[in-house]
Formats: structure tokens, C-alpha cells, sequence
């Protein structure tokens, strides 16, 4: 979740990440808000609206708050943050969020190392973005954003690139998921950046 701002020709996406959980850190935080960032503002992406191009900039802030309750969680009002427990287990095993344009979820420790690209997936899902239908990419090139584990990618792509698709290592690593450009004409940015994360 954030919130979109117009300031002097860009169209400005601020959310905030909180962290919490007993695997939680501050350098945690710092490198999921780096990633986050990083990855949504690489493709420059841009914005038709009004008959004006605007480029869109996300700027995302963070704080760890290791004593955060949840009535904390429960009673907040600010559409830019974002509450994800990290912790070494979690439901599923795997990290997520509580629901499709959800502002809470949970990171799995082992998900968070440099370059995973964890947090800018599941942060899509705070914006509102679904996994795709077809997940066999076989063809098709750098996986976008919001493909999950186990999409079907071309082996150089893979965990290891000498499996057979679909076998025990041979599904997408996380690790060459991209945040993709699109520019589009749109009454709202929500459209926007739907389309730029699925194609």
C-alpha cells in the first residue's frame, strides 16, 4: 500500500515499511526498503495522465520496531505503511501477505538474502498485484516481478540450469525476477502499475 503524489512532473508512489518479529533487524530493514526501491524505480517507468508524461518515482522509507503490538497494527490509519513480521518459520514456509492489497505480512528469514528479491515481490501485492495466470514463461524471457516460485522459465533461468523444467530445481530462481517498463495512457496509476509488474 502507499499513497501517489504529483510533484513537479513525477508522479511520487511514498510507502513505508515496518518491521517487526524475533528474526527482525535493523539491517534487515534497511536492505528490504534498498531492494524495494531499487528494483521498482530500475525500469523508469512512466505514466500518461492528462495527456502528460510523467515519471513514476517510488520512494519508500523504513523503520524497525521490534516492540510493535498488534493493536498498534490494527489501529493504523496511514495508507503508506506496510507491517511485515520476519521470522526463521513461518506459516506455508514460505514468506507472504495476509491478502491482495494487504498492508501486513510475513517474511521468512531464509527468503531475505541479498538479491532474492523477496520484499519487491511481496511489496507488489500491498500495491494489489496477483501472481499471472500462465506461469510457463519457456520462451518468454526475464520473468517479471510477480511470478512466484515455481514458474516454468527457460533454464537459464532456473536454480539449476540443467534440470528439466519443472523438476526439483528446475522452476524459476527467484533471483532473475525484474521489475518491468511499461507506458501506458490510464486514468488511475493503480492500472498502471498492474500492467508494468505483469508484463
Amino acid at each position: 500500500m502507499g499513497t501517489a503524489e504529483y510533484e513537479s512532473g513525477l508522479l511520487v508512489i511514498r510507502s513505508h515499511i515496518i518491521t517487526y518479529g524475533s528474526a527482525a533487524t535493523q539491517s534487515h530493514t534497511d536492505e528490504i526498503r534498498d531492494e524495494i526501491e531499487t528494483m521498482w524505480n530500475e525500469p523508469q517507468g512512466e505514466v500518461e495522465l492528462d495527456q502528460q508524461r510523467l515519471r513514476v518515482m517510488f520512494r519508500i522509507t523504513a523503520d524497525f520496531l521490534p516492540a510493535l503490538t498488534d493493536i498498534e497494527i490494527y489501529s493504523n490509519l496511514d495508507p503508506r505503511n506496510n507491517y511485515f513480521r520476519i521470522e526463521e518459520f513461518v506459516r506455508g514456509n514460505i514468506s507472504f501477505v495476509d491478502g491482495i492489497g494487504c498492508n501486513s505480512g510475513y517474511f521468512k528469514l531464509e527468503n531475505l538474502y541479498k538479491g532474492s528479491t523477496t520484499a519487491a515481490h511481496e511489496y507488489g501485492h500491498t500495491l494489489g498485484l496477483d501472481h499471472p495466470e500462465d506461469l510457463d514463461l519457456r520462451g518468454k524471457g526475464v520473468p517479471g516481478i510477480m511470478y512466484p516460485r515455481g514458474t516454468l522459465v527457460d533454464a537459464r533461468f532456473q536454480y539449476d540450469t540443467s534440470k528439466p523444467a519443472g523438476t526439483t530445481g528446475g522452476t524459476m530462481h527467484p533471483m532473475y525476477r525484474k521489475v518491468k517498463k511499461k507506458i501506458l495512457k490510464c486514468s488511475g496509476c493503480r492500472n498502471w502499475i498492474s500492467r508494468q509488474a505483469r508484463e
